[in-house]
């Protein structure tokens, strides 16, 4: 719907801010009892964040109001991934009119950006340029997206959403134990800049459990936003700002390239997966495609002897994704520059591809190829939350900087992060970017561009009716991530609390081995993979998936990954 925006302050009285905020301050330590909700339910990766959501929907607000108002309130109370200086992802089903869109407002590389701008002469290249300082950084889409999504289905006025966000970081907020070991861990590389450095090192050292984050200047920034709407970022002070901020550290971001940027409406990715409607985003997200190929090659065959930590049943669902993530690094990139090929998902294709699966036999990912076509017709410290409400509408939002806390680098008098999601275009082809993965030519650098991206938001449907949102951070691992929770959900018949807490594993063509969440898995299942002809290794537990299940008569509960601190909650 269209709405005329008036350029004045509206805004929450002052009291009424004073005990909205005196209760999410009260209320940052993590603890929270997931309930059936009727009017709205959601998932986010920061406690402070759901009080903000369910404070929305307490207010008459909708899905969509509450994921605007979630979205800037990670900015402030999630640093590391939430942010005002990124990107993302959308994924939208109308209640009303039963239609599911696709929101993109990824990143996209300045006007100035070349292919080769992270090589040296020798055309090697240059170590940390393209994830570290201003030159890692692309045209960020935050700001923009969240207003086109307020635009189309926002009932609240804008005004009133984003000073929510504008509020806690002016008043700040009481920092929990994740908050501080995180700042702890990364004080050596958020100290590199003094920007940075005076907002999460004051005095210089790192804020403690307990201790009051001040965001003064981001604060000033929210607010013009809230005023302003997206005027208030891509024009005037705040990008004038960013701007010299860019000259000074030699980054490429102009003001025109901030005028010029736009979100895009884009139709989702949809199949079906057991009798179920899957819905995720497309290309510059490799998400759904590769996770509908994954997903698709094993449908056929019988789970009835299997559980989750089956060494029969992990084989598949890797030698499934080793076939995907072997596509993704040829075939996908943004349609908008990359003739990405039409059929990675028809059944005759996937059946071809299905055919190289052996039973108990690991392929070599040295051997494995993408398949073949005629012309052609991320960090793991991303954000993820889910957001539904009583009137069907659901909303599946994933965005980052990319690397936790991005580029390092904040704006100076505007307070923000920069994102450096600059490292997920094929810098140069065959090598790998931060998670890994190899691109090529449809992932090449050129000017406008939106890089590619694992983050997959996705939305489930049963019987045309909403069954699950969810999504998760995790770089190439969100794919995995996802297509496992699906399948916990609908072939395990775990209940979403348990699929979500389920140890996970992940591969992803190169390199050639299975990743198992350390002490998930039993050493029969070990053995069994390793007899296959697997190369295993442990890791820490990762992700952190958000979900919001609706039961058949509408009741709404939220699902907080277990791993990390976020909560669940709802109206």
């Amino acid at each position: 719907m269209n709405k005329i925006f008036k350029n004045h302050h509206r805004g929450l009285t002052v009291s009424l801010m004073v005990v909205f905020l005196t209760g999410l301050l009260l209320g940052c330590d993590g603890v929270r009892v997931t309930h059936y909700f009727e009017r709205g339910a959601l998932a986010t990766a920061a406690p402070i964040a759901t009080g903000v959501g369910e404070t929305v929907f307490a207010r008459g607000g909708n899905a969509c109001d509450a994921a605007v108002a979630v979205g800037f309130a990670l900015a402030v109370v999630h640093p590391e991934a939430g942010n005002i200086g990124g990107g993302g992802f959308a994924l939208i089903h109308d209640g009303a009119s039963g239609e599911v869109r696709a929101l993109d407002f990824r990143e996209t590389a300045p006007a100035a950006a070349t292919e080769k701008m992270y090589l040296d002469k020798n055309d090697e290249v240059i170590e940390n340029l393209s994830t570290f300082g201003a030159k890692a950084a692309g045209v960020p889409g935050t700001v923009a997206g969240f207003y086109r999504l307020w635009e189309e289905y926002g009932t609240m006025p804008w005004e009133e959403l984003v000073t929510i966000a504008a509020a806690l970081a002016d008043t700040g907020y009481y920092i929990d134990a994740y908050m501080a070991e995180s700042f702890e861990e990364h004080k050596k590389a958020l100290t590199s800049f003094a920007s940075t450095a005076e907002i999460f090192y004051p005095d210089g050292r790192a804020l403690k459990t307990g201790e009051r984050l001040f965001q003064k200047d981001l604060s000033r920034t929210l607010y013009l936003i809230a005023a302003e709407g997206p005027d208030g970022f891509y024009k005037g002070q705040v990008a004038e700002s960013l701007v010299k901020t860019m000259t000074e550290h030699g980054g490429l971001i102009s003001l025109e390239d901030l005028e010029n940027y736009s979100p895009v409406w884009r139709e989702p990715i949809h199949f079906i997966f057991d009798s179920l409607d899957i819905y995720s985003m497309p290309p510059p997200s490799s998400g759904g495609i590769v996770m509908g190929q994954i997903l698709k090659l094993i449908e056929p065959y019988d789970f009835s002897a299997w559980t989750p930590a089956t060494p029969e049943y992990i084989h598949l669902f890797c030698e499934a994704s080793r076939l995907a993530f072997a596509d993704r690094a040829t075939h996908l990139g943004d349609a908008d520059f990359y003739p990405v090929p039409d059929g990675l998902l028809d059944e005759s294709y996937l059946q071809q591809r299905r055919s190289l699966i052996i039973e108990k036999h690991a392929s070599s990912s040295a051997e494995t190829r993408p398949g073949s076509f005629g012309p052609a017709n991320e960090s793991e410290e991303t954000t993820h939350f889910s957001i539904c409400d009583r009137d069907g509408n659901m909303v599946s939002i994933t965005y980052t900087l990319n690397t936790a806390y991005g580029s390092k680098l904040v704006v100076e008098g505007g307070g923000f992060l920069l994102n450096n999601e600059m490292d997920d275009f094929s810098i140069k082809p065959g090598v790998a970017n931060t998670y890994g993965l190899v691109g090529g030519e449809a992932n090449k650098i050129e000017p406008g561009k939106r890089m590619l991206s694992s983050m997959s938001p996705t939305l489930v449907l049963r019987k045309d009716r909403p069954y699950l949102a969810l999504g998760s951070p995790g770089g190439s691992k969100i794919i995995t991530v996802v297509a496992q929770t699906i399948v916990n959900c609908t072939r395990f018949g775990l209940t979403p609390v348990d699929a979500a807490g389920q140890p996970r594993f992940h591969h992803q063509w190169l390199p050639d081995q299975i990743y198992l969440e350390e002490g998930g898995f039993d050493i029969n299942t070990k053995q069994g993979l390793i007899s296959y002809g697997h190369n295993i290794q442990e890791r820490t537990p990762y992700s952190d998936l958000q979900m919001v299940f609706v039961d058949n008569d509408g009741l709404m509960y939220g699902v907080a990954d277990p791993r990390k601190r976020g909560s669940a909650g709802g109206y």
